[in-house]
């Protein structure tokens, strides 16, 4: 089948004749198979679909990109010819046409036909007839072969993942969640209690294959080894005393998406070896039931604790270990990313500052003491420290004397040494955040613009 260019009355955004050659006499009519070839050389995917999302365009290098020919695409809505929505989850179109329409420019990432994830950069405006209707959109886009996020994966990671950071460790975990989120392997998060385990999971489920299928949470320390089995696997009617009826379990509400098992070293032995066999078997019965039932579940694990040492101790099945931690990703403490502490406090209190009038903000003292902190809490016990010392700043000015005492003492016994105002990792971030912009960052740590001046000129390598 030869893929035919569009009818002129769907794609009336066309031009009618191309000039070049005007001063010569020459008028070259722009036939469809001339424009196909100009389109068709263009180093950018071009996919054009209608209102109704039906594919009416699709040149040579977006067969590259996704894999799929034009052949298998072309008059197929846009959600069926690729399983998902193209745009992900950035779609305009899901509810139909948009009113009014307007143009976007964003990353997303896609999974090509052979289940190769990409990154990519992606245009979309709007065709219009003659009187201004809507009629389709034009969809331009461009791999990225940088393995550093952009700026715009950093805002996106900030906005929609609700994650904040530019420490290069940080920048790391995005590049990583990219790289996971690609396969259907299980992953296996560790970090200390306040990293944000939860959040690293949202964020490789929303970049996965899976982002329109369920994300479904469970704390397996936090309930009873009677309960998690329940809980995990589901009952059936008199199954136990209390189960007055049928109940689905965790694994059959994550069908076809995922399930974020939190805590998973706290599993007692018995559940552990129903889980290893879900994994291997991809079956389950419910508790007291007799039938298997099948499912389609990619399994999330996290833990503050090393599993290996607890594999070496016995409390921990070495078969079960290996298959949960087949794409392992460990998260920052926040002691090893401390410059991006001024970010954080900005973040958490900027979401405060619709509650506070004036907007919060923080003296510069204040500044050092969560600089100077050791946080055994990592960004959680940050967040609960500026909540606690909002409710203490009567002004919304957050002064030293405001944060918790725990804070106080530790740094007070630091500061018997000389404790450097900024640091270079600090004012790094600032600049980042800013732009550049020395005015702006200097407000962001706290100090003067000469303070900030001073510590450039003593430190040029911080830029």
């Amino acid at each position: 089948m030869r893929w035919q260019w569009p009818r002129q009355d769907l794609c009336p955004y066309l031009p009618g004749k191309f000039d070049g050659n005007r001063s010569r006499g020459h008028s070259m009519k722009a036939s469809p198979q001339f424009l196909e070839s100009i389109l068709d050389n263009l180093p950018e995917g071009v996919i054009g679909h209608d209102t109704r999302r039906r594919l009416i365009y699709f040149n040579r290098s977006a067969e590259r990109i996704t894999g799929y020919r034009r052949e298998e695409v072309l008059g197929k809505d846009c959600h069926q010819a690729f399983s998902n929505p193209f745009c992900g989850p950035h779609c305009s179109f899901c509810d139909g046409a948009p009113e009014p329409w307007t143009g976007r420019r964003y990353p997303v990432r896609i999974v090509d036909k052979h289940g190769t994830a990409k990154d990519i950069e992606m245009s979309v405006t709007g065709m219009t007839d003659a009187s201004g209707a809507l009629v389709g959109v034009l969809a331009v886009f461009r791999e990225r072969t940088s393995e550093a996020p952009s700026p715009d994966h950093l805002d996106e990671a900030e906005s929609r993942w609700n994650m904040v950071g530019r420490d290069p460790r940080m920048l790391e975990v995005y590049r990583q969640i990219g790289l996971v989120a690609a396969s259907d392997h299980p992953v296996h998060i560790h970090g200390e209690t306040g990293t944000g385990k939860e959040l690293v999971a949202r964020a490789v489920h929303m970049e996965s294959r899976r982002r329109q299928g369920p994300f479904v949470p469970v704390n397996c320390g936090a309930l009873p080894e009677g309960v998690l089995e329940s809980e995990l696997f589901g009952h059936v009617k008199g199954a136990f005393t209390g189960a007055v009826r049928d109940k689905k379990g965790r694994f059959e509400l994550a069908d076809g998406g995922t399930l974020f098992l939190d805590e998973v070293a706290e599993l007692p032995p018995t559940t552990q070896v129903k889980l290893l066999r879900v994994l291997q078997e991809k079956t389950f019965e419910r508790v007291g039931g007799e039938r298997s039932i099948r499912c389609d579940v990619r399994i999330i694990s996290a833990t503050n604790r090393d599993l290996a040492r607890e594999v070496s101790r016995g409390r921990f099945r070495d078969d079960l270990y290996y298959r949960l931690k087949v794409l392992p990703l460990v998260l920052p403490t926040l002691r090893e990313r401390r410059g991006d502490i001024p970010l954080l406090a900005e973040h958490f209190l900027g979401r405060a500052a619709g509650e506070i009038s004036p907007s919060p903000r923080l003296t510069q003292k204040a500044l050092e003491a969560l600089l100077a902190y050791s946080w055994p809490g990592n960004v959680r016990e940050l967040q609960n420290a500026l909540h606690y010392a909002l409710l203490r700043a009567s002004d919304g000015v957050i002064r030293r004397d405001d944060l918790p005492t725990e804070i106080l003492q530790e740094t007070a016994q630091s500061r018997r040494g000389p404790t450097p105002k900024l640091t270079p990792q600090a004012v790094q971030a600032a600049l980042k955040e800013t732009g550049g912009n020395k005015v702006r960052a200097a407000r962001l740590l706290g100090v003067a613009r000469a303070t900030l001046y001073r510590f450039l000129s003593a430190h040029p390598d911080v830029s």
